[in-house]
């Protein structure tokens, strides 16, 4: 029986490791902090959870592509959803209007339509394009014989804003289409319109929240992946991939043990995974291209916790620009800070009438954490809580303008910044998506599934895209490299029969 290590218990971490132990494989999750999940894992604060990363999810209506990827991971059973309003699963101001974003392709035209009458041909043209380059994906369509490479590699080399302007001529709808920018940290003129594509198919076809939170995923599949025999050790952390001359031989972990392995796959940043090889086999060049990538920008959190039957549930996603455009929101100053935030609530029960908590992001750009750099949770000083209670009230300053009583709802606040993100996560400069997609770097942005050494993969966000979908096809892909791609799509497929 194989052997396999694999650095990160987030989720793709652990869906890679319940793909390969029902195949047999001898699975070990090696995870350095206490809990497990990275991303989905939730905490506790005065008795009230809240979600650190994955808040809201998509496509999950029976026969959709997230539902028969946690089918086949075996979580549906373990998980509830409450879905987000079908007629405005998404609201995004720009300035002082607000629009509604509703499910379903004919919905989103006929509503978009309205707001924008003399535009409505365009706006087919733009729900054409979306759904061409999504369809395009067989990762994103679990199908082999739809795919279209020849659009896939088009629309992966072209921006996001090239592409809508071509498609759009009201400079007002071209900024409502991109309100959505915070999923997945866009850059004007870099960030491909394939990413955006594939993220506004993805929630346009249907919008949950898991009820009770996240974290329910990442102990299914925890189960899951017990139940095959599979095993996660917390408080482990791996310092060193050992090698032969030729084949990983296992991974050393700080506390002294060594784990030997067949294969071992790295669910973190492939970064810090480089550094912790010194084999010949990984070329230099390769590991300077990686160092040399750009990652994404940070996220300042401010999560609240509302007073009993204060604030009603808001059953929508939150997106607000009060400066107009949501491009170029991480090119701040320390005057207009925040330029954009996205504000939502917690889904703590089935169709819950109040919310009990709720955050609040914004973009932060990770030189502002210099200053407390090489410090740790709780013991980074009163310069640093005095910085996060002053962005945290300015931020509650510009969302009270646009939800009047806010303030007078919140019983308590917590903040986080990209130090604590890149403290649990691992990920250089605390970045929210890791890796950032970038055309005007060419296919050089690409991040291989399969290493110069062998047996060493990589997984994850990193390798394909970040949220529930990005990373579990990000699984996808490396495990088709162990498995074979046709039969790893057959057993999908035969796992939703």
């Amino acid at each position: 029986m194989s052997k396999v290590v694999i650095i990160g218990s987030g989720l793709g971490g652990l869906s890679t490791g319940v793909i390969l132990a029902r195949e047999g494989y001898q699975v070990t999750i090696l995870e350095q902090e206490a809990q497990i999940g990275g991303c989905l894992q939730c905490f506790t604060r005065r008795g009230v959870k809240f979600e650190t990363g994955m808040h809201f999810i998509g496509s999950a209506r029976k026969g959709q592509t997230l539902d028969r990827l946690l089918r086949f991971l075996g979580v549906t059973d373990d998980i509830r959803l409450g879905e987000l309003d079908k007629d405005a699963y998404d609201i995004v101001r720009i300035g002082n209007d607000e629009y509604r974003f509703p499910n379903g392709r004919e919905a989103f035209i006929r509503q978009m339509t309205e707001y924008f009458p003399h535009e409505h041909e365009g706006i087919v043209k733009y729900m054409n394009c979306v759904e061409r380059v999504a369809n395009a994906s067989s990762l994103h369509t679990l199908s082999l014989e739809n795919a279209d490479s020849a659009i896939s590699t088009e629309y992966q080399l072209r921006s996001i804003n090239e592409v809508v302007e071509g498609l759009i001529t009201d400079g007002r709808l071209r900024q409502v289409l991109v309100g959505n920018l915070p999923l997945y940290a866009a850059r004007y003129g870099r960030t491909p319109f394939s990413t955006h594509a594939f993220i506004v198919d993805f929630y346009n076809q249907s919008s949950f929240r898991v009820v009770g939170g996240s974290d329910a995923i990442g102990v299914s599949l925890h189960k899951t992946l017990q139940r095959y025999g599979g095993t996660v050790l917390t408080r482990a952390q791996v310092n060193k991939i050992q090698s032969s001359d030729d084949h990983v031989t296992g991974v050393s972990t700080t506390d002294g043990r060594f784990f030997p392995a067949d294969m071992v796959i790295s669910a973190i940043h492939p970064v810090p995974t480089l550094a912790m090889t010194d084999s010949p086999l990984i070329r230099k060049a390769f590991r300077n291209r990686m160092q040399q990538l750009p990652n994404t920008i940070g996220i300042f959190s401010v999560y609240l916790d509302f007073k009993k039957g204060a604030m009603p549930y808001m059953n929508s996603n939150y997106y607000c620009y009060p400066n107009v455009s949501p491009w170029d929101c991480e090119d701040y100053t320390q005057t207009d800070w925040p330029r954009g935030y996205l504000y939502m609530h917690f889904c703590h029960e089935s169709q819950p009438r109040y919310a009990k908590a709720g955050v609040i992001l914004s973009y932060m750009r990770f030189e502002e954490m210099l200053p407390w750099l090489g410090t740790t949770v709780g013991h980074r000083g009163a310069d640093y809580e005095a910085f996060k209670q002053q962005h945290a009230e300015r931020l509650l300053e510009v969302v009270e303008h646009d939800h009047p009583g806010l303030r007078d709802s919140i019983a308590h606040y917590y903040t986080s910044t990209p130090l604590t993100y890149l403290d649990y996560t691992g990920t250089p400069g605390g970045s929210a998506y890791g890796i950032a997609r970038d055309i005007t770097l060419g296919m050089s942005c690409h991040v291989p599934q399969r290493t110069k050494l062998p047996g060493l993969y990589l997984t994850g966000q990193n390798i394909n895209s970040h949220g529930i979908l990005g990373v579990l096809v990000g699984s996808i892909v490396t495990c088709s490299d162990i498995l074979g791609t046709a039969y790893l799509y057959q057993k999908i497929k035969d796992a939703n029969q």
